[in-house]
């Protein structure tokens, strides 16, 4: 009898080869550390030989998981292509996709919101964070698409856009300006502090805070100003007058190598729901 090898368990096996351990590979595969020891020992049972040397955490192929590495890479992208061939493009399996704060509420409830209804058998995940980190996770092949911030100039920028001094423009004739601003790294952060020490502008840190939503609170509270886009949007008006000039910052979308047609679709969306923006 026919021994059939599970498509699950050979992606779970691929994922931590390419990954270089089983904790990362689980932010490929979307399952527990301990469920992936499972499956590989569930798969090591099916082919009645070992396929990892292990060495206390660090895991290397035997000459059964080189032999097995290439074929198995061969029956998923069989595998891949019959299911393209029979949906068109609908997506199975994982998306993973990153955005900065600033762009999360907007894009959750909208482009994200309508690819999982013309793809219900994705596995959405969203991974909130700042520009570095989101940028790190997608070289690191842990992200598919990325929208963060960046420079003006970056060739991958989507449309740039003026920083803007947000808070009540009563705080701006302060002798000392209360400052409200996210940990670093931060564009903003940095681009505010710049400002206000080449102008020789005295001011105070009243807030420093890892959360958009946190410095949002404290601005709309009248306790700080603090310098963002217009996607910031708090309940008090922008300041025109009385702060020093802030430079521009660029919407950056990125997606990694060779995506799925579905994926590169779900770029595209993001690319022009960040043109509304």
């Amino acid at each position: 009898m026919a021994t059939n090898l599970p498509t699950e368990l050979l992606r779970s096996f691929v994922a931590i080869v390419d990954s270089g351990s089983m904790l990362k590979a689980t932010e490929r595969v979307f399952v527990t550390q301990s469920a992936l020891s499972l499956q590989m020992k569930r798969l090591e049972e099916t082919v009645l030989t070992p396929l990892f040397h292990r060495d206390g955490r660090r895991l290397t192929l035997t000459a059964s998981g080189t032999a097995l590495l290439g074929h198995a890479r061969e029956i998923l992208a069989l595998n891949d292509r019959a299911v393209v061939a029979l949906t068109g493009d609908a997506l199975v399996g994982p998306v993973r996709v990153g955005l900065v704060q600033d762009f999360a509420e907007t894009l959750l409830s909208g482009v994200l919101a309508r690819f999982t209804q013309l793809n219900p058998e994705v596995q959405l995940q969203v991974r909130v964070a700042g520009s570095p980190e989101l940028l790190d996770l997608l070289n690191g092949d842990r992200l598919d698409v990325v929208l963060c911030m960046g420079a003006p100039e970056d060739a991958a920028a989507v449309r740039v856009a003026p920083m803007v001094w947000h808070g009540d423009p009563e705080l701006a004739k302060r002798s000392v300006l209360p400052l409200a601003i996210l940990e670093p790294p931060c564009r903003f952060r940095d681009a505010a502090l710049a400002a206000l020490d080449r102008d020789g502008r005295p001011y105070r840190v009243a807030l420093e805070t890892p959360s958009l939503s946190a410095l949002r609170a404290a601005v709309e509270a009248g306790l700080a100003v603090t310098c963002r886009t217009a996607l910031f949007r708090p309940l008090s008006t922008p300041i025109e007058a009385g702060l020093p000039v802030v430079p521009q910052v660029a919407y950056v979308r990125r997606v990694g190598p060779a995506p799925h047609p579905s994926i590169a679709k779900l770029s595209d969306l993001m690319h022009a729901a960040a043109l509304e923006l």
